[in-house]
């Protein structure tokens, strides 16, 4: 970041500082301190950074935002909340750069789109991207605090769990321009409804700033149907002929995708090395984000094929013969039947799924976690395997709808004892489920087994 004094952020989010002080970073774990670097004093539910004060500047720490007293010397700008100082600061940070700044947002393939965009942009720009999960009003500020000299564009993811949280994100980041990938069903449990949640997401307009265009999937009939005011609204899709973007002539590959864009009277050639149905929609979104921000079509492509899978997402892997996909970061009903559909147009000798719970649908769960059974059957899945209490109901309605291997498990260790008994050279294994279930862990132990 930018070189900056106690004095000067003051000035800006409010406080009273002992002594002034200058510094280059931002941080909220005194672990990771160093010369340079103000710590902010984080008290969560189960810590208060206020404790580590000392400790960030045994580490080298050149000043501290806190709320109250501590037994620490040094450089400390005291104020009423540092969770609100913190987002404070990054909004007004933020402020102090006139680049583009995308702020995304979607039930499903949010982080996809990020990682595609930033790759589009880097193209044409020095671009900031959000790194990992830190989607949420932490992890955001902190992005935004990373923002220096050389930033000439940043693209913002912004998660939430309830309404309002957008909106907060969206006022602190101020995005130029914005994406909504899509309404689905993830945190169902909080909201309640598909309208509920596209409430929740259409918050990202709070902050978007005057007449800068949003990005809408044109195939979603939640989004396709919203009211937008003050905003241009740019659509993009598959199936809707009236999309501003659209895909056409897709044709998925072993490892890869390729498809047209008909855009403005024009067709570009894309491919990216990725499969799926709906990573073309964030392939989508991305080449409409960098056109609309200037990068040219060459530059769009190009940086789209530079895409590369992040974290446990959609990521593949042959080992022995064998097609793996890990896609364990997450599940919902949405990306558990587009992860099904790509796994149905896979080229392999035998095609296996193995899911596991989704997490946080409330009352849709057991309706959810059945209809995966249905929808493995419509995929033709040779064997299908499911780990987890609530997959047990998918299961069973696998077996109702007649797919001729299914094992349901509660046990790792069995359903890798199984896996390991079962695959074979040829074969394509999918495995997706909700981050809480972890099941890498069974990944990582066939990966161990077949080494």
């Amino acid at each position: 970041m930018k070189k900056l004094t106690l004095k000067e952020i003051a000035e800006h989010i409010g406080g009273t500082f002992n002594i002034d002080a200058e510094f280059t970073e931002v941080c909220i774990d005194s672990r990771l301190c160093k010369p340079g670097c103000l710590y902010i004093a984080i008290k969560g539910e189960n810590f208060d950074g206020h404790d580590f004060t000392a400790s960030a500047f045994a580490n080298g720490a050149s000043a501290a935002i806190v709320h109250h007293d501590v037994d620490a010397d040094g450089p400390m700008l005291r104020v009423e909340d540092t969770h609100k100082a913190l987002m404070a600061l990054a909004h007004w940070y933020r402020t102090t750069f006139d680049i583009p700044v995308v702020g995304l947002t979607g039930s499903v393939g949010k982080t996809t789109t990020k990682e595609m965009t930033w790759f589009v942009l880097n193209e044409k720009f020095n671009a900031l991207k959000t790194e990992g999960n830190l989607n949420n009003n932490i992890g955001l500020p902190r992005t935004l605090l990373r923002m220096d000299e050389d930033t000439q564009a940043a693209v913002i993811e912004m998660g939430m769990s309830n309404r309002g949280e957008i909106s907060e994100l969206s006022l602190i980041a101020e995005p130029t321009i914005a994406i909504i990938s899509n309404i689905g069903v993830s945190h169902m449990e909080n909201l309640g409804s598909r309208e509920n949640i596209l409430k929740a997401k259409l918050e990202i307009l709070d902050g978007l700033r005057e007449n800068c265009p949003i990005l809408l999937n044109g195939d979603d009939p939640y989004l396709a149907g919203a009211v937008i005011e003050n905003h241009p609204v740019i659509y993009y899709g598959i199936d809707d002929k009236t999309c501003d973007f659209r895909a056409v002539n897709i044709e998925q590959c072993d490892e890869s995708t390729e498809f047209d864009i008909v855009y403005d009277g024009k067709n570009q050639h894309v491919v990216i090395p990725t499969i799926g149905r709906h990573n073309v929609y964030n392939a989508l979104a991305a080449f409409g984000t960098g056109v609309q921000l200037g990068v040219t079509a060459e530059e769009a492509v190009k940086g789209l094929a530079k895409y590369t899978p992040s974290g446990m997402r959609q990521r593949m892997k042959t080992l022995n013969g064998i097609k793996f996909i890990e896609d364990c970061y997450n599940a919902s009903p949405d990306s558990q039947r587009a992860a099904l559909k790509m796994l149905s147009e896979m080229k392999a000798e035998r095609k296996i799924a193995v899911l596991g719970d989704m997490l946080e649908l409330g009352t849709i769960s057991e309706e959810s976690h059945r209809n995966a059974g249905l929808l493995a059957a419509k995929a033709k899945v040779d064997v299908f395997m499911t780990y987890g209490e609530r997959s047990l109901a998918s299961a069973e309605k696998a077996r109702e709808c007649g797919v001729c291997e299914v094992y349901g498990f509660t046990d790792k260790k069995a359903l890798a004892d199984k896996l390991f008994e079962t695959l074979k050279p040829g074969d394509a294994v999918l495995f997706k489920a909700s981050r809480g279930m972890a099941l890498e862990d069974v990944i990582n132990d066939l990966y161990g087994r077949i080494k």
